[in-house]
């Protein structure tokens, strides 16, 4: 399952990303990293892509959804069904597995964060820990009555996969339904009848 590699690599570059960001200490190594204050931009493009370090308890771009506990053991039971499901897929199209692990990886290092964070910065108990989000990006300009909407919530690396992943899931399943479609069509043509379960698979 050669696609783990690129999950493994996802996690460690979204980790050292916001190790980066948030700043770490480790006196055994004399590591003292002072990262970004909290809440301050740094531009990086302009003003249309800027670096603002924060935190937030929720999903992917600051979505809160139940309690950090079992939002967290949710997580856990999504990515071990995630890693299952690969590895049953495993002989399936190469850009369907690449998306899966696009969506594992980003799905287990937001994980780290909610797990490990608030042990690891003395902020909360394991499992009640805070997600790092840190890119900032500039958007249309909403007005919707009282709600103005100019920027991207701000997210990071394991956000960004798991979008990606998203998206590419559902272009691969549409490739995918529509190359048994035309299968089943030439089949049927060339037979003069198509088989039960061929005909339900066509129709999914």
């Amino acid at each position: 399952m050669r696609v783990l590699w690129l999950t493994l690599g996802i996690v460690i570059a979204d980790q050292v990303s916001k190790l980066l960001v948030r700043g770490l200490t480790f006196d055994p190594l004399s590591i003292a990293w002072p990262g970004l204050p909290y809440g301050v931009s740094r531009p990086v493009i302009g003003d249309i892509v800027r670096l603002t370090y924060i935190e937030n308890p929720g999903m992917a771009f600051g979505i809160e959804l139940g309690g950090k506990f079992w939002f967290a053991i949710v997580s856990i039971v999504a990515s071990i069904a995630i890693l299952l499901y690969l590895y049953k897929v495993r002989n399936e199209r190469f850009g369907f597995r690449v998306a899966l692990g696009l969506i594992l990886g980003g799905a287990l290092g937001n994980l780290v964060d909610r797990v490990f964070y608030g042990v690891l910065f003395d902020q909360a108990p394991l499992f009640y820990g805070k997600v790092v989000d840190f890119i900032d990006v500039d958007f249309f300009n909403i007005n919707l009555g009282f709600y103005h909407f100019h920027r991207w919530p701000v997210f990071n690396i394991a956000d960004a996969c798991v979008t990606i992943g998203v998206i590419l899931v559902f272009i691969f399943h549409r490739t995918a339904v529509a190359s048994s479609r035309q299968a089943l069509a030439e089949r049927t043509s060339a037979t003069g009848h198509a088989e039960p379960g061929e005909a339900q698979a066509s129709k999914e």
